[in-house]
Protein backbone atom coordinates (compact mmCIF):
# COMPACT_ATOMS: atom_id res chain seq x y z
CA UNK A 1 0.00 0.00 0.00
CA UNK A 2 3.20 2.37 1.33
CA UNK A 3 4.43 1.85 -2.32
CA UNK A 4 1.81 3.78 -4.11
CA UNK A 5 2.29 6.65 -2.03
CA UNK A 6 6.03 6.71 -1.96
CA UNK A 7 7.38 5.60 -5.43
CA UNK A 8 10.19 8.43 -5.60
CA UNK A 9 11.70 6.68 -2.61
CA UNK A 10 14.36 4.28 -2.79
CA UNK A 11 16.62 2.41 -1.00
CA UNK A 12 19.51 5.02 -0.44
CA UNK A 13 16.76 7.30 0.80
CA UNK A 14 16.14 5.50 3.40
CA UNK A 15 20.43 5.25 4.28
CA UNK A 16 19.99 8.28 6.16
CA UNK A 17 18.53 6.75 9.31
CA UNK A 18 20.88 4.59 9.24
CA UNK A 19 23.56 6.91 11.37
CA UNK A 20 20.93 7.87 13.75
CA UNK A 21 20.00 4.29 13.82
CA UNK A 22 23.47 2.75 14.90
CA UNK A 23 23.94 5.98 17.41
CA UNK A 24 21.08 5.10 19.21
CA UNK A 25 21.45 1.51 19.56
CA UNK A 26 24.81 2.53 21.28
CA UNK A 27 22.89 4.95 23.23
CA UNK A 28 20.47 2.30 24.15
CA UNK A 29 23.42 -0.10 24.92
CA UNK A 30 25.20 2.08 27.14
CA UNK A 31 22.22 2.98 29.05
CA UNK A 32 21.46 -0.18 29.38
CA UNK A 33 25.07 -1.32 31.15
CA UNK A 34 24.98 1.50 33.49
CA UNK A 35 21.27 0.36 34.60
CA UNK A 36 22.39 -3.21 34.74
CA UNK A 37 25.83 -2.27 37.32
CA UNK A 38 23.00 0.23 39.13
CA UNK A 39 21.29 -3.19 39.90
CA UNK A 40 24.07 -5.25 40.70
CA UNK A 41 25.51 -2.24 43.21
CA UNK A 42 21.69 -2.22 45.17
CA UNK A 43 21.65 -5.82 45.01
CA UNK A 44 18.26 -5.78 42.95
CA UNK A 45 16.24 -3.78 45.41
CA UNK A 46 15.71 -0.78 43.00
CA UNK A 47 14.58 -2.91 40.21
CA UNK A 48 14.22 -2.84 36.20
CA UNK A 49 16.49 -5.69 35.89
CA UNK A 50 13.84 -7.07 33.31
CA UNK A 51 13.68 -3.44 31.68
CA UNK A 52 17.47 -3.63 31.88
CA UNK A 53 17.64 -6.80 30.08
CA UNK A 54 15.28 -5.57 27.93
CA UNK A 55 16.61 -2.38 26.88
CA UNK A 56 20.27 -3.99 26.46
CA UNK A 57 18.41 -6.52 23.84
CA UNK A 58 16.82 -3.40 22.06
CA UNK A 59 19.69 -1.83 21.54
CA UNK A 60 21.78 -4.78 19.98
CA UNK A 61 19.08 -5.22 17.71
CA UNK A 62 19.11 -1.68 16.86
CA UNK A 63 23.04 -1.91 16.07
CA UNK A 64 22.58 -4.84 13.86
CA UNK A 65 19.52 -3.91 11.59
CA UNK A 66 21.88 -0.73 11.19
CA UNK A 67 25.10 -2.51 10.35
CA UNK A 68 22.69 -5.13 8.42
CA UNK A 69 21.06 -1.93 6.17
CA UNK A 70 24.55 -0.33 5.49
CA UNK A 71 25.59 -3.58 4.22
CA UNK A 72 22.42 -3.82 2.13
CA UNK A 73 23.05 -0.18 0.96
CA UNK A 74 26.46 -1.00 0.19
CA UNK A 75 25.73 -4.25 -2.05
CA UNK A 76 22.88 -1.84 -3.36
CA UNK A 77 25.63 0.77 -4.63
CA UNK A 78 28.54 -1.65 -6.11
CA UNK A 79 25.92 -3.37 -7.93
CA UNK A 80 24.37 -0.24 -9.54
CA UNK A 81 28.33 0.80 -9.98
CA UNK A 82 28.78 -2.79 -11.43
CA UNK A 83 26.09 -2.23 -13.94
CA UNK A 84 26.67 0.92 -15.21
Amino acid sequence: MAVTRYTSLDLIAAAWALPAALVLGILALRAGRAAQRRTQRTIGRVGGARATRLGRILGGLGIYLALTGALAVGVYELLKYLSD
